[in-house]
């Protein structure tokens, strides 16, 4: 009973891992399109880049250590 607990409580933490992946690449790439088409190079912009990127990198790196496999690439909004 108590590693079935477990085992479920460890399944819904991976799917909002998941998820928090999905929504954060999408500002990712939601920020380096802005970053790139903006003709003038800004500071603020390009740290919330920066910040964008070691975020999903971050996640991206701890759901290798859990073992989560899925496709974050599907129903993004470009």
């Amino acid at each position: 009973m108590l590693f079935k607990k477990k085992a479920t409580l460890r399944s819904k933490y991976d799917k909002e891992l998941f998820n928090l992946m999905k929504q954060t690449k999408q500002d990712l790439e939601y920020t380096q399109k802005i970053e790139d088409s903006v003709f003038e190079r800004d500071g603020l912009l390009f740290a919330q880049t920066k910040l964008a990127k070691i975020k999903y990198f971050y996640l991206f790196k701890e759901a290798r250590k859990r073992k989560i496999k899925g496709d974050t690439t599907r129903n993004l909004i470009i």
